[in-house]
């Protein structure tokens, strides 16, 4: 017994180790500029796939808690493969790839390390991303004449497969955001948010419910996981909902829903975003913009949402007594925002995101020192625990990424991409509506079982130059501006899987801290985020809702936008004025969609509809009563 706690400890320190020094490494490199790519992206990956050997013992779902002989060995193969890289440096990036034959040592290297790869993964985020790569792999052997020699070569010693671009995100933007947000939570910043949203929002019709979406939207500003950021909020805003009078799977709804759209919240979104920035070779700061409008959309229409629920139930808030007080909130814990403000005023300097991010970071602690209250919170142990944590929290978008190069590289290495791209358009024919919904149901399928992050890779090498094609015809050669609407198109669906039924880990998680059915607490959140399944449809159509265009068509676009995103919410919710029966339901979302769809004709539809039912509900609103 006493053998086994010190091993469990031994191993415990190892983690903790390990970890720091994957963060401290990253933080030193971003400080101090990237060695070359295989170099730095390999040494990202060595780190991840032995925290992950560490951490995640083969034999745990049969009770073992600490590594065995079969993950030490994997841990040191881990090494050996990746140190092979580093010791033959010269020679693999001296010869000319695909041309000079791989040795038979190196072929044993790149394939043990395709292997190694796709198991940590599997034990990071489980069977469906591997799985995919597997299924790629072979159709690389079976349908195509190409060489064993070049795919290893491909997937392992170049920059185009495993340690491609994909993965460099990981190891230059992730890790360094997501270390940010875990300072950012050992600083009381949590706290902050949800005091900061109980002040603004807290007494009002509804108000648990409206203090989740605004804490939500500012906790996914420090944290790209919707199920982080329901575990983090939905411990107080559920039974604060509960309490006030929401059922229990409108509660986990709502909670599930607001969480969901931290990935699309600036100046920090998900990690999914710095890919999209990689890959249209634009800054980070750009997709920022580009996202700016249709999260505003999204947390507009999701506000709006409970609300209406609330007025249609008759539900208060909390009392206004048990709210803190914004000037109080603001006096003692406002400057816990400021390195937040650092990131922000450092990228729209023009610095780059992860120069600005380890600022950003390293500003938290002097920050929480600034006051005595937050100071008083602070323990001597906190850096120590948010590095350990910052390495942890990033296993899963670094295993992510390298096995997501897996499938890149295959595709690259096949022209697969080309393929399923022709036969998408014989599929669709000229209809970009058609591409565009068997789009949003392969990322809704895709998300399901794997991170957004992979999900949108995919989609991207798939999908996206399908809808690219029928925007714009022929063109090859296309400026970033019009590209941009179909990444963030495919973005958003590989987003929205988190709640969207059977499988939304989103849902699940508010569900069992609500102890709320999974199948109503999800068709819940559906309804709740029903303009975040539109929006992307408006700015495919309509770029201005991106930003893109003259800033009076972006801002006539964003403000019939926003009145459509609430007047939806209303039909869905049935309350406008006062509680509408399924009629005027009706009318309302058929104003709604007029509202959202671009065009000066369906907005004066949309607007004449929704100024009649206005009128008709002020005139008639004392014969119904609330509930």
């Amino acid at each position: 017994m006493t053998t086994a706690i010190g091993y469990g400890r031994a191993i415990g320190w190892l983690i903790a180790a390990t970890g720091a020094a994957m963060s401290l490494y990253h933080m030193w490199v971003i400080a101090f500029a990237p060695p070359e790519a295989l170099i730095f992206r390999g040494t990202h990956l060595l780190f991840a796939m032995a925290l992950t050997f560490l951490i995640y013992p083969f034999a745990r779902k049969r009770g073992g808690e600490h590594p065995g002989l079969v993950d030490w060995a994997m841990l040191a193969l881990s090494g050996v493969v990746i140190g092979y890289l580093f010791w033959n440096y010269r020679y693999i990036v001296d010869r000319i790839i695909y041309i000079d034959q791989l040795e038979p040592v190196d072929l044993v290297v790149g394939v043990l390390g395709v292997v190694l790869v796709l198991e940590a993964t599997r034990r990071v985020i489980d069977w469906a991303l591997p799985v995919t790569a597997i299924v790629f792999l072979a159709y690389c052997f079976i349908f195509t004449n190409v060489e064993f020699n070049r795919l290893v070569d491909q997937l392992w010693f170049t920059t185009e497969g495993v340690f491609g671009s994909t993965l460099g995100v990981s190891a230059g933007y992730v890790l360094i955001f997501v270390l940010f947000g875990s300072f950012m939570e050992r600083t009381g910043t949590g706290r902050l948010f949800m005091d900061f949203a109980l002040s603004l929002t807290g007494h009002s019709a509804g108000g648990p419910g409206k203090v989740s979406v605004v804490s939500s939207s500012l906790f996914g500003t420090i944290s790209g996981s919707a199920v982080a950021n329901v575990m983090v909020d939905g411990p107080i805003t559920i039974p604060l909902m509960k309490r006030t009078g929401f059922s229990k799977h409108f509660a986990a709804g709502v909670e599930a829903t607001a969480s969901t759209g931290g990935q699309i919240m600036p100046p920090i979104m998900g990690a999914a975003a710095f890919v999209m920035a990689e890959f249209l070779g634009v800054s980070y700061f750009q997709v920022t913009l580009w996202a700016l409008i249709p999260s505003l959309l999204y947390y507009g229409a999701v506000f709006a949402a409970v609300h209406f629920e609330a007025k249609r139930q008759g539900l208060l808030g909390v009392p206004k007594e048990e709210c803190p007080r914004l000037g109080t909130v603001m006096r003692e814990r406002g400057h816990l925002f400021l390195p937040v403000a650092v990131v922000l005023g450092m990228m729209i300097g023009g610095y780059s995101a992860p120069l600005a991010a380890l600022l950003g970071t390293v500003s938290c602690f002097p920050v929480a020192m600034l006051r005595a209250n937050t100071r008083a919170e602070l323990k001597l142990y906190a850096v120590w625990d948010g590095l350990i944590d910052g390495a942890r929290n990033a296993l899963g978008v670094a295993m992510a990424c390298a096995c997501a190069g897996i499938v890149i590289g295959v595709i690259a290495l096949t022209g697969l991409g080309d393929t399923f791209t022709q036969m998408m358009m014989k599929l669709a024919g000229s209809s970009l509506l058609l591409a565009l919904l068997a789009t949003a149901a392969a990322g809704i399928v895709l998300g399901m079982g794997m991170p957004t992050t992979p999900a949108y890779i995919l989609m991207v090498a798939l999908l996206v130059p399908t809808i690219t094609r029928l925007m714009y015809g022929d063109a090859t050669a296309l400026d970033a501006n019009l590209r941009a609407p179909a990444h963030m198109f495919a973005f958003y669906f590989a987003i929205l899987s988190a709640i969207t039924p059977p499988v939304a880990l989103a849902v699940y998680a508010a569900a069992g801290l609500a102890k709320a059915d999974l199948w109503k607490s999800g068709w819940a959140a559906v309804r709740i985020g029903a303009a975040g399944f539109i929006v992307p449809f408006m700015f495919i159509y309509e770029p201005a809702i991106l930003m893109i265009g003259d800033w009076q068509t972006i801002v006539t676009s964003a403000a019939t936008a926003f009145v459509g995103c609430v007047a939806l919410a209303a039909g869905l919710h049935g309350y406008l004025l006062r509680p509408a029966p399924l009629w005027e339901r009706a009318v309302l979302v058929v104003a709604a969609f007029c509202l959202i769809k671009p065009g000066l004709v369906t907005d004066l539809v949309g607007f004449g509809l929704l100024t009649a039912m206005l009128g008709w509900q002020f005139a008639t609103r004392r014969r119904v009563q609330p509930a």
